[in-house]
């Protein structure tokens, strides 16, 4: 099974430290970012990772190559910013089956091992890592709403009176089918292609769509606060 990482961004509200690097190389607890997330993917039956590069994307490529322990590393380009089913979207040319997303600026203090499994079920065509939150955080991330059987009925983006406190945490298993549900969807207001959509357009087409709750922590590293919190978490 492969893995993308959409590591793309600018990560603006990290500056000065991303004014020079991507942010997937900014230090947190004495490694990179995108180590941690790395370090993690080893824990599981992953044999490859696609690497979604972008904004001085380069240095990234020359900082991990071709491999990464007992991972392959493969990179694709983003280049132009326009939104996280867009980024995912540039590794189709190298995506051969079901697949995990893991957002490059989470910090994970746990493997991603039940998303793969429950992504391997024959009958599921996406998995989602959710987290119960407030309703002040959901209002500014995708909720999901689900059945009794855990089952997503649908998802929507930052609500402003959420029907939900499940959340989701940036880490996804996709089956292909989201190609061409992608293809399908357009742009939201921001201008971006929003994973939201692409799941809600599957949904639509009578896809399966699994919920897994997360057992364990994650940090989703945006401003200097959440890196010193992955810092606290990470040396305990």
């Amino acid at each position: 099974m492969q893995a993308v990482i959409p590591a793309a961004g600018k990560g603006t509200r990290l500056r000065p430290l991303t004014e020079t690097q991507p942010k997937a190389l900014v230090d947190i607890a004495g490694k990179p970012l995108l180590s941690h997330l790395l370090d993690r993917l080893t824990e599981t039956v992953l044999t490859e990772v696609i690497i979604v590069v972008g904004y001085r994307g380069e240095q990234i490529v020359n900082q991990y190559g071709e491999r990464y322990d007992s991972l392959s590393l493969d990179y694709v380009r983003q280049e132009k910013q326009q939104g996280l089913a867009h980024a995912i979207a540039q590794a189709e040319p190298l995506v051969s089956d079901d697949f995990l997303v893991v957002n490059g600026d989470n910090v994970l203090g746990f493997s991603p091992q039940s998303v793969f499994r429950t992504q391997q079920q024959p009958s599921t065509d996406v998995t989602l890592l959710t987290e119960t939150a407030d309703k002040g955080t959901a209002r500014t991330t995708g909720v999901v709403v689900t059945d009794e059987d855990r089952r997503v009925k649908r998802l929507v983006e930052k609500p402003d009176n959420p029907p939900s406190n499940q959340i989701t945490t940036g880490v996804y298993g996709l089956s292909t089918r989201f190609f061409d549900a992608y293809q399908a969807v357009d742009p939201s207001e921001r201008g971006e292609y929003e994973l939201p959509d692409v799941i809600n357009q599957l949904l639509a087409t009578g896809a399966t769509v699994e919920a897994v709750e997360l057992d364990g922590w994650r940090v989703n590293v945006n401003e200097p606060a959440d890196r010193k919190r992955a810092k606290r978490l990470l040396t305990r």
